[in-house]
C-alpha cells in the first residue's frame, strides 16, 4: 500500500515550507541574540518538533493503512482551508519581521507588535496552527490524525501561550491583561 501521489505531493509541499520557516527561524534567532535576546521555554520546544512531525507521518501512515480516500465534499474545503492557514502565518510572520520564530525569543527593546493579525490577538499564528492541524489531515479524511494532533496541540498550546505570556508580560503572566 502507498499513499496517493496527490497526499504525497502535499505532505511534501508542507515539509518545504516548514523547513523554509526553520531557516527564517534560524535567521531571526540570531537577529534577536544579537540584540539581546532571550529565550523562554526552551525545554517544551523539543515536543513541539516532534508533535509537527508526528503530523505529517500520521497522515501518510492513517491514509495509507486505513485506506483513506480523498473525498471531495471534505478534501476541496479543507485543502481551502490550509491554503488560508498558510496565508495567515506568512500574514503573523510578515507583521512580526525579524521578531517572528518558531522558539519564543524576546528582545527587551523590541516593541511589543500590535499591527497585522496582532492588532486583534495576541496569538494569530496559533490560530492558524490549530486550524492547520485540523484541516491538512482532513484533505484525506485522515480525522484519527485530525483528532490525535488537535488533542495533544491543545495540551502543548496551553503550555506554549502560558511561556509567551511570561514572556512578554512579566508583570502578569496573563493574556487577559497587559
Amino acid at each position: 500500500m502507498t499513499p496517493p501521489a496527490s497526499l504525497l505531493l502535499l505532505i511534501a509541499a508542507i515539509a518545504a515550507v516548514r523547513l523554509v520557516e526553520l531557516g527564517a527561524a534560524r535567521r531571526n534567532a540570531q537577529w534577536a541574540f544579537a540584540r539581546g535576546g532571550v529565550e523562554y521555554g526552551r525545554r517544551h520546544y523539543p515536543a513541539m518538533v516532534v508533535l509537527h512531525v508526528c503530523l505529517l507521518v500520521g497522515i501518510l501512515a492513517e491514509v495509507t493503512l486505513a485506506d483513506r480516500a480523498f473525498a471531495p465534499l471534505i478534501g476541496w474545503p479543507c485543502l481551502a482551508v490550509l491554503s488560508l492557514a498558510q496565508a495567515g502565518r506568512a500574514w503573523c510572520m510578515r507583521a512580526l519581521g525579524p521578531q517572528w520564530n518558531t522558539r519564543v525569543i524576546v528582545v527587551p527593546t523590541a516593541p511589543l507588535v500590535t499591527t497585522g493579525p496582532y492588532r486583534w490577538m495576541r496569538h494569530p499564528n496559533y490560530l492558524v496552527v490549530v486550524a492547520e492541524g485540523i484541516a491538512l489531515p482532513l484533505v484525506h479524511t485522515a480525522w484519527i490524525t485530525a483528532l490525535a494532533f488537535t488533542l495533544v496541540n491543545t495540551a502543548w498550546l496551553v503550555v506554549r501561550i502560558r511561556a509567551e505570556n511570561r514572556a512578554l508580560w512579566p508583570a502578569t503572566g496573563s493574556i487577559l491583561t497587559g
